[in-house]
């Protein structure tokens, strides 16, 4: 058995080959430009991702199937006769559409939004940008008059394009903000309050277990949300299993099984792990929006020379010198959702040092991940150990603090490309195939006692001094 998983994500489109022997291989990689035309705005071309899923298919040779792992919230319009886009990929990350939600929640839509799909009002989700294009794209209005219009997140494009079957999934339908979460279905009240034409969304389907559509000759049988995907890699199969990804943002997600978690009190969100056959499975998400991009941030500003910096500090932990940094460069998500909170060192004085700044980072990252877990901890059983992978993951020092932070057990996977693991492996299950775990040296790490709580504490105090800054 051989399988090929494509994991179009944020930056670049990769190739996982896992074979039956265990041998599992990055094939090809390629990345793709990241416009922001205006402050807020953050945009893909999406002809150039189609290219790039396209010679990744390419590059996977003779194999039996084929999964695809896709950005979840990004979305676009496009003609169902040219297949032409009408607009671009509006990002996950794009927040144009603030001040419309903002007016949405005044108007107490927000309870809908919550009762029906699980989901605050936040520019994060589908559901407004979708909107935002038929009330701005003169051309996507067109189509829909015509009756050639079709909307939907990017793997419904890359399946319309490649496979010619205009479908979704319902982990990818669920980040929508226009999904029924209880039903699985799209909702016609949600689609009215959005402003987006239902009879233009995708048919949901399964996530996985049947042959999805086929790309050329080869049976496409995943297609899942990036993050669904690496809880699937991560080994995640029973209630309380969770996992943190840090990539861009800093992704947690924990199972909760047949049952649905609505407590929009903490931030959390309810969401669907994977759909296989007729059988969901859900889970509880969290996030944290600036990781790996606030990483990114520090050396693009020049105050981080290289990723090695981060390895580890010979001095006391920032927090302890009563230095913090509040990673809010694109507001605060879980458990906050307030996309007016702005970044922030508190502390500064005339002898921190770069290198402090740069372990304060890092410190911040992880202890607004530790809030996203304190959250779920007080709604979901979850297990002994918590599973990390992604960039941050290969810093001792942050991978240790988090453990600290968080009072329990890390463990750290050497093997890094879980997502297209999970996407693989859910992949194999049409062919009622298992694929053996790779070769992985991963790490524990135990949470040392005495700091936890007073720095969560001295955080806290810092994330209520960020919030309602843009405003």
């Amino acid at each position: 058995m051989r399988i090929a998983a494509i994991d179009q994500g944020t930056t670049s489109t990769r190739l996982l080959l896992a074979e039956g022997t265990g041998d599992i291989r990055i094939a090809h990689s390629v990345r793709h430009g990241q416009h922001y035309p205006k402050p807020g705005w953050v945009e893909h071309d999406p002809l150039e991702l189609l290219r790039n899923v396209a010679a990744c298919v390419a590059e996977a040779g003779q194999v039996d199937a084929v999964g695809l792992d896709n950005q979840g919230e990004s979305c676009l319009a496009w003609d169902a006769a040219s297949g032409e886009p009408l607009s671009p990929v509006i990002v996950w990350q794009d927040s144009r559409t603030r001040e419309t939600l903002e007016r949405l929640r005044a108007d107490g839509a927000e309870e809908l939004t919550l009762a029906r799909a699980g989901l605050p009002l936040d520019p994060y989700f589908s559901a407004s940008k979708l909107g935002w294009i038929m009330a701005n794209v003169p051309a996507a209005r067109a189509a829909l008059a015509a009756g050639r219009l079709r909307l939907g997140t990017t793997d419904s494009f890359f399946l319309d394009r490649l496979g010619g079957r205009f479908v979704t999934d319902a982990t990818t339908a669920s980040r929508t903000s226009l999904m029924n979460l209880a039903t699985c279905t799209w909702d016609e009240e949600l689609c009215h309050l959005f402003g987006v034409p239902i009879e233009a969304l995708p048919p949901i389907g399964p996530t996985a277990g049947t042959v999805i559509a086929t790309i050329g000759k080869v049976p496409l049988t995943a297609s899942v949300v990036d993050q669904q995907a690496a809880l699937y890699g991560h080994g995640c199969r029973k209630p309380g299993d969770a996992k943190i990804t840090f990539g861009t943002g800093a992704f947690a997600l924990a199972l909760t099984g047949s049952r649905i978690v609505r407590s929009p009190e903490t931030g959390l969100l309810p969401t669907v792990a994977w759909k296989i056959g007729d059988e969901t499975t859900y889970a509880v998400d969290g996030g944290v929006y600036d990781a790996g991009a606030a990483v990114e941030w520090l050396g693009r500003i020049g105050l981080m020379k290289g990723v090695e910096e981060l390895q580890s500090f010979a001095e006391p932990a920032a927090i302890d010198r009563d230095l913090v940094f509040v990673p809010a460069l694109s507001g605060l998500a879980c458990p906050h959702w307030d996309r007016s909170a702005a970044g922030l060192w508190l502390g500064l004085s005339a002898d921190t040092t770069r290198e402090l700044m740069l372990q304060s980072a890092l410190e911040g990252i992880a202890l607004a991940t530790a809030d996203v877990i304190g959250a779920m901890d007080g709604e979901v059983v979850l297990g002994s150990t918590l599973s990390i992978d992604g960039g941050l993951s290969r810093s001792p020092y942050f991978t240790q603090f988090l453990a600290d932070a968080l009072q329990r057990r890390v463990v750290t996977q050497s093997f890094d490309e879980l997502t297209g693991l999970g996407c693989a492996a859910l992949a194999a299950l049409a062919l009622n195939g298992e694929l053996p775990p790779p070769q992985d040296e991963s790490s524990v790490l135990d949470g040392r006692r005495g700091k936890g709580s007073n720095w969560r504490s001295k955080f806290a105090d810092a994330v209520s001094r960020c919030r309602g800054w843009r405003q």
